[in-house]
This record gives C-alpha cells, sequence and structure tokens, in this order.
C-alpha cells in the first residue's frame, strides 16, 4: 500500500509557538494555568496536565486558586477576561497565535468608529470567534454560513469591516461575502483566514484527489480538522476522521492500494508519524 502524508500535515507556527510558551512555564514551582485548553488537542493537554499546567474552564474558579503564571491560549480570550486576571494578581503569558492577535487589534480599531459594523465570519460558539467578538467596542455581527448571509438584512447604512476567524474555509468565506455584496452593503474585506490554514486545505483537497482513501487526524474539538474533513470527504468518500491510532478501524483500510494523511493544526508530529507507521506496517 502506497501512504502520502500531507506536507503541511501538524503543529501550525501558532500551535507550536503556544506549546513550546506553555513548557517554558514549567522551570520553577510557580502555579501555571491556561484559561480553557491551549489547543484543541486532547492528547497534548493531557501532557501539558502531566507537566503541571492546569486548565481551568471557568474564569471564576480564578478567584479561589492560589497565584500563578495564567497561559493565553492560541485562540485568544476577550480584552475582560485578560484583565479580570490581571486584576485578580495573576501573572499574563500570552500564547495567542499572532494572526489571531491581528484580528484583535482591527476590530479593536474599527469598532471605535461609530459608522462601521463589524462582521465576524466564523463559528459563534468557537473560543477564536468569542475572543475576538470580546475586543470589539460595540456588538458585531456574526454570520457562520451562507444561509445566515442571506437572512440578514439589518445595519444597511453602515460600512461593514469582515474579518475571518483564521481557520475558516476559504471557499465558504468568499461564498458569505460574495452575498453580502449582492446585497448592496458596503463592506470592507480583511482576509484573516491563516496562510497556513489555506495552504493546508488546498493541499489536503489535492491529496483527496489522488487516493482511494484519506486519513484526518486531529482533535474532536478542532475547528479546522474538521474543516479538513469536510473539503476531503468531498473528494474521497472513503475519508476517516480520528484522533489517534487507537479510533483508526485498520480493516477499513484493507481494500484500498493508496491512502493519504493530513492532520489538523493542533496535531503533534509524533501522532502523524504512529498513525503512518503502522498503516505502513501493516499493509
Amino acid at each position: 500500500m502506497e501512504v502520502k502524508v500531507a506536507k503541511t500535515a501538524g503543529f501550525c507556527f501558532g500551535v507550536k509557538r503556544a506549546v513550546d510558551m506553555a513548557l517554558s512555564c514549567t522551570e520553577n514551582d510557580t502555579p501555571v494555568y491556561t484559561l480553557g485548553d491551549i489547543i484543541h488537542n486532547e492528547t497534548v493537554v493531557g501532557e501539558l496536565k502531566e507537566k503541571g499546567i492546569i486548565p481551568i474552564y471557568d474564569l471564576k474558579e480564578f478567584k479561589s486558586l492560589p497565584k500563578g503564571k495564567v497561559i493565553i491560549r492560541s485562540h485568544g480570550v476577550t480584552r475582560a477576561a485578560e484583565k479580570e486576571l490581571k486584576d485578580l494578581g495573576f501573572e499574563i503569558v500570552d500564547a495567542t497565535c499572532p494572526f489571531v492577535k491581528k484580528i484583535h487589534n482591527l476590530v479593536d480599531e474599527h469598532s471605535k468608529d461609530p459608522a462601521n459594523k463589524i462582521l465576524i465570519i466564523g463559528d459563534k460558539d468557537h473560543p477564536e470567534v468569542q475572543g475576538i467578538r470580546g475586543w470589539c467596542n460595540s456588538d458585531p455581527v456574526i454570520i457562520a454560513n451562507e444561509q445566515e448571509a442571506l437572512d440578514y438584512s439589518k445595519n444597511k447604512g453602515l460600512k461593514h469591516i469582515i474579518v475571518t476567524q483564521t481557520t475558516f474555509n476559504l471557499t465558504k468565506m468568499k461564498g458569505i461575502v460574495e452575498i453580502l455584496e449582492k446585497k448592496s452593503y458596503d463592506i470592507i474585506v480583511l482576509n484573516t483566514i491563516c496562510n497556513a490554514t489555506e495552504l493546508r486545505q488546498a493541499e489536503a483537497e489535492e491529496l483527496a484527489g489522488q487516493v482511494d482513501c484519506m486519513i484526518v487526524i486531529g482533535g474532536k474539538n478542532s475547528s479546522n480538522t474538521q474543516k479538513l474533513y469536510d473539503i476531503c470527504i468531498k473528494k474521497c468518500v472513503d475519508t476517516y476522521y480520528i484522533q489517534t491510532l487507537v479510533d483508526l478501524d485498520l480493516t477499513l483500510l484493507r481494500s484500498f492500494r493508496c491512502v493519504g494523511i493530513t492532520a489538523g493544526a493542533s496535531t503533534p508530529k509524533n501522532i502523524i508519524e504512529e498513525v503512518q507507521k503502522h498503516v505502513r506496517n501493516e499493509f
């Protein structure tokens, strides 16, 4: 069996940076926390927890915790959450992906003008989008799909400044923008999809068209991995989404001559290599 692995599979720059920053905080006995999961990968979060980096999911819990360092996850957090942690006496280690931080700065600046309306293309429940929303100085509009764009009919007199969740599907983003343009909204599009995301999605789509089966590796809560899966399954009906090798049913692969592997931006290299090696050894 031939196994092809996407060149861009695995940790992106922002995720690697966040994990490296987290590990550098374990050098002394100071308590270290993260507000939420630092990245969307349960294996990595578990490994960091073993090293003493404790994820806290409710901001209120910090009021009763020993003071120490709080690592801001790669997805970023709201301005209010960051301020509250500082006011409580915690040292902030900001591991927000620089591409996400750029969006925070953009919406902060543009939302100060009352003639502007910030429109965020993305999943309203995703922590990155929640963080972006928290840096707006007025309530933004959040649109996740073309139907929501078709239904949108408010704020006609305002200029819409459009930013996009960094891991959003580029094709879907363009479709949403086209709908808003046809509605004659005054818009400025700031394409904030990460370049690495664009490249990863394009490469996954190309690879999926060349193989008999695709394996997409990533955390179950990883937005960018889910989008890779959505892209791949359109090109290759036999596409499987797994978190680790344990989730892979090898019996499904026995009839395939060529298998492709890609992985989300929060998937560590060792998991990808383990899956790749096992598939090759078994077949």
